[in-house]
């Protein structure tokens, strides 16, 4: 197996296919271990896409509650380690003292893999210990700019294209502008990397935009769009049912089946225009 660019690798593969068996090349997804240290003490292990890593590491830190703020963050730093394994797969952060006042926080034991962004978390109140607020009342999108958003995001996905095996993330204006997208092995980590490029951007609340998720529009991702102030988020697929009671609970408009031209409004469908009953 070879690596082509960070987030691909090259194996060799055999191919059946209607009676017949060839050898050929095939392109997979990149996927390696991401520790996050604060200060001396490791905070949190996820796999994840190589590549963004600052990004991802920065979303991680704001949406899992443990900074508010992007000043809160001193340093971040990618490791240069020698250890060809850990090398490019540890990033070092430096927290202001009040981010590190919670000391609770810091104390919770994270491991993710690349399907699931919850299940190694301490406790089940943890899930749940963010403080939320509901995100833009005002907000308003037009249905027909809903339906382009998928088109859009599938244009976009370059290592999707040739491996198969990536989820995205897309941020887009009220206008369905595409202003950032993100592709990761696991669909948290890639919402992650949306989440810290608009930290580093001083861009949060993300008041006045759409998120596009591919895949299903689970708790997490929920949960991780109302911190980051996001007031529609939209996949291709179905949700959870938790996802659908926060988003009921926190006023977060969340839209399903997002394809050709139909949807399905779960929640908040006062934010899509001409959407109600005649």
């Amino acid at each position: 197996m070879t690596r082509q660019g960070p987030n691909i690798r090259v194996s060799q593969v055999g191919e059946w296919a209607d009676g017949r068996f060839a050898r050929k090349q095939d392109y997979l997804a990149t996927e390696e271990p991401l520790e996050i240290r604060v200060g001396d003490e490791p905070l949190s292990v996820t796999m994840r896409t190589p590549g963004e890593d600052l990004e991802l590491t920065a979303g991680f830190l704001l949406t899992e509650g443990l900074i508010e703020r992007r000043e809160q963050i001193v340093v971040m730093e990618a490791s240069s380690e020698s250890d060809p394994v850990r090398a490019g797969n540890v990033v070092h952060v430096q927290l202001t003292p009040d981010a590190l006042s919670n000391g609770e926080k810091l104390r919770r034991n994270f491991f993710a893999a690349s399907s699931c962004g919850i299940c190694g978390k301490a406790s089940i109140d943890s899930v749940r210990s963010r403080a939320l607020r509901a995100p833009n009342p005002d907000f308003r999108v037009d249905p027909e700019v809903l339906i382009s958003l998928p088109a859009a995001l599938m244009t976009s996905q370059a290592v999707f294209g040739r491996t198969g095996g990536l989820h995205a993330a897309a941020l887009f204006s009220d206008s369905g502008q595409l202003l950032a997208l993100r592709e990761d092995i696991g669909r948290h980590n890639a919402v992650d990397k949306i989440a810290g490029w608009a930290l580093r951007e001083n861009r949060i609340p993300l008041a006045n935009e759409i998120l596009l998720v591919s895949g299903r529009g689970g708790f997490e991702i929920a949960q991780k769009s109302i911190v980051v102030g996001v007031p529609v988020l939209a996949s291709v697929s179905a949700p959870s049912s938790l996802a659908v009671q926060l988003a009921r609970e926190m006023s977060l408009t969340l839209i399903g089946f997002l394809r050709g031209r139909r949807f399905v409004i779960y929640a908040g469908e006062e934010r899509i225009g001409k959407a109600g009953p005649a």
